[in-house]
């Protein structure tokens, strides 16, 4: 059930900041980055699945075997139709550190400085990279973002959530058993959906929210 927010200025503020980002002309030096995250159980079969046949799908049995969870860390650049996927056992302040140092120092490592977008949640902070790296490294890594976030309830503003959609349809849709299964299906999804590049057609816009959104602003 979605939580249909009350009319407040920080979301107000926060949603006309997002979609002032996504306005922004192409910048290699300053990238736009989507981040989030997607959970899913790691499911394997007890009983061999009865192959397709013509005109029949394979069958699998109603019972199966929970294995664990895989945290999905997602990051989308929807300018340059890439993204990039992170396979972790957790999703803690660590991992999210180990994600901005993946984007700081292997994507975007040529970048002045990377334009976040992404959830208010508590493990998405800057002070995670204290927690992993020396002072002098966490604070090189941090000066490299600039962290913009959607505002509650409103994760809908996240391009990177849309893209987990297109994920969770086209990748996530069948059983997969363990972590290297997991991440190989996943990645052999994103090399094909970044070859083909493929974008999220965005056209909401912050005139669009003053009209079609003008009751989520407080009343003046």
């Amino acid at each position: 059930m979605w939580c249909i927010p009350q009319p407040s200025a920080e979301f107000a503020e926060r949603m006309e900041d997002v979609l002032d980002i996504y306005k922004r002309p192409y910048n290699k030096q300053y990238p736009v980055v989507c981040f989030d995250e997607t959970t899913r159980q790691l499911i394997g079969e007890t009983r061999t699945p009865v192959p397709a046949q013509k005109g029949k799908p394979v069958r699998y049995d109603y019972e199966y075997a929970r294995n664990g969870v895989a945290h999905l860390l997602v990051m989308f650049e929807p300018l340059m139709a890439k993204r990039f996927v992170k396979i972790t056992e957790s999703h803690t302040q660590i991992d999210f550190a180990y994600c901005l140092q993946y984007l700081a120092e292997h994507l975007y490592s040529e970048a002045k400085k990377i334009i976040l977008v992404l959830d208010n949640l508590r493990v998405h902070t800057l002070a995670s990279l204290y927690l992993v790296f020396p002072p002098e490294k966490a604070r090189a890594l941090a000066q490299r973002f600039e962290i913009h976030f959607t505002p509650k309830h409103g994760s809908w503003l996240n391009m990177a959530e849309i893209e987990i959609g297109v994920l969770s349809r086209q990748c996530l849709n069948l059983r997969i058993p363990d972590f290297n299964k997991m991440d190989s299906h996943v990645q052999a999804w994103v090399k094909n959906r970044n070859e083909q590049k493929q974008k999220v057609r965005w056209h909401f816009t912050t005139k669009d929210a003053r009209i079609k959104l003008q009751h989520l602003y407080p009343k003046i």
